[in-house]
C-alpha cells in the first residue's frame, strides 16, 4: 500500500508556475513609468522653441573681416569692441547682385548679474542699441530693448513681460509703432508641448494668430508653426552623439506658393565646431570656429549661391570669453 501511494505521489503533474510576482513587478514598472500630469516640467519660451535648429542651421554667416574683442573688468561688467569690414548686397531686383563695401566699428558694454542683465551698444554709422532685463519676482521678468538710428523709421522699442509657471509661461509684448503681442505655452506631457500666439499692428491693421507644438525626446527635437500670416514651418533636429546633430527645416508661404526646404549639420569636435547646411535654392554655407587657445577663437565663413553668381567668404578672431 504504501509503495502504491509513493508511486501514485511521484506519478502527480507538478505544480503550475506563479506568475504573481513577475506581475507585480510588471505593474509597478507601469506605475512608475507613467507620468504625472500634475508635475509637468515647464516648457521653453514660445519664442524660443526653435532654438536648437536654429543654432544648427542659422549660424552667424558673414562675409569680409571680423574681429571681436571682449574685456572683462570684474565677473558683473565687461567690455566689448567689434571691428567690421566687408560688403553690403544692393538689391538689382533682378538675378545679379551688386555689392557695395562697407565698414563700422561696434563698442558694448555689458552689466550681468543673477537677477539683472543690461546690455548697450553704439556704432560708427550713429545706431545705438540697449536691452535691460530684471526678475522682479521667480514667476515674473521684464525686458526692455531699443535702438536708435538716423535712418528715419529705424528707430524702435519693445517692452516685454515673461510670466512662468510650473507647467506653462507666457509673454506680452508692447513695441513701437502700435505693436501688440501675446504668446502662451503650455506643456501638456513630459516630452510634448504646445500653444499660441496672437499679434496686432495698429499702423497697418494688420492682425494674426499662430499656434506651436514642439516635440523633444532623449535624442531629437521636433517643432511645427503655422500663422494665420501663410507661413508653415517644420523643424526637426536628431542627435547622431554628443558631438554631431542632423537638423531639417521646412517652410512653406502658402500665399505665395513657395517653399524652401534646408539639411544641415552641427559637429562639435574637440578643437573646432562645424556646422553647414545646403536648401533646395541651391544655397550652401559652412561656418568653422577654431579654438586656437583659451579665450582665442578663429571664424570661417563661407557662403555659395550658383544660381545669382553670389558668393560670400569671411574670417574673423574673436578675443575673450
Amino acid at each position: 500500500m504504501g509503495l502504491m501511494v509513493s508511486k501514485a505521489e511521484s506519478s502527480a503533474p507538478p505544480p503550475l508556475p506563479s506568475f504573481t510576482g513577475i506581475g507585480a513587478a510588471a505593474a509597478a514598472a507601469i506605475a512608475s513609468e507613467k507620468p504625472s500630469y500634475l508635475e509637468l516640467p515647464a516648457p521653453v519660451k514660445y519664442e524660443e522653441i526653435q532654438r536648437e535648429v536654429m543654432m544648427a542651421l542659422k549660424p552667424d554667416l558673414f562675409e569680409g573681416m571680423r574681429f571681436e574683442l571682449n574685456k572683462p573688468l570684474n565677473p558683473n561688467f565687461f567690455l566689448s569692441h567689434s571691428l567690421f569690414m566687408g560688403n553690403m548686397d544692393l538689391s538689382t531686383g533682378g538675378r545679379q547682385q551688386l555689392k557695395a563695401p562697407m565698414g563700422n566699428y561696434e563698442f558694448g558694454a555689458n552689466v550681468i548679474s543673477e537677477s539683472f542683465m543690461m546690455l548697450g551698444r553704439i556704432t560708427t554709422d550713429g545706431r545705438l542699441s540697449g536691452r535691460v532685463k530684471y526678475d522682479l519676482t521667480n514667476w515674473l521678468s521684464a525686458k526692455v530693448q531699443m535702438q536708435l538710428a538716423n535712418e528715419p523709421g529705424q528707430s524702435q522699442g519693445m517692452m516685454d513681460l515673461d510670466l512662468k509657471g510650473g507647467d506653462w509661461n507666457g509673454q506680452v509684448k508692447l513695441g513701437n509703432p502700435a505693436f501688440l503681442g501675446l504668446n502662451y505655452f503650455q506643456s501638456l506631457t513630459p516630452k510634448l508641448s504646445a500653444g499660441g500666439e496672437f499679434f496686432w499692428l495698429h499702423n497697418n491693421l494688420k492682425s494674426g494668430v499662430g499656434l506651436a507644438m514642439r516635440h523633444q525626446g532623449d535624442r531629437h527635437v521636433a517643432t511645427m508653426q503655422v500663422a494665420t500670416t501663410g507661413i508653415l514651418s517644420m523643424q526637426y533636429l536628431h542627435k547622431v552623439n554628443e558631438k554631431v546633430s542632423l537638423a531639417t527645416d521646412f517652410l512653406w508661404h502658402w500665399g505665395n506658393r513657395e517653399a524652401t526646404a534646408t539639411v544641415g549639420y552641427d559637429a562639435q569636435l574637440r578643437p573646432c565646431r562645424v556646422r553647414g547646411k545646403i536648401d533646395t535654392n541651391g544655397v550652401v554655407s559652412t561656418y568653422l570656429e577654431e579654438r586656437f587657445s583659451p579665450g582665442i577663437n578663429f571664424v570661417l565663413s563661407a557662403e555659395l549661391d550658383h544660381a545669382h553668381s553670389n558668393y560670400k567668404f569671411g574670417f574673423g578672431v574673436v578675443a575673450g570669453e
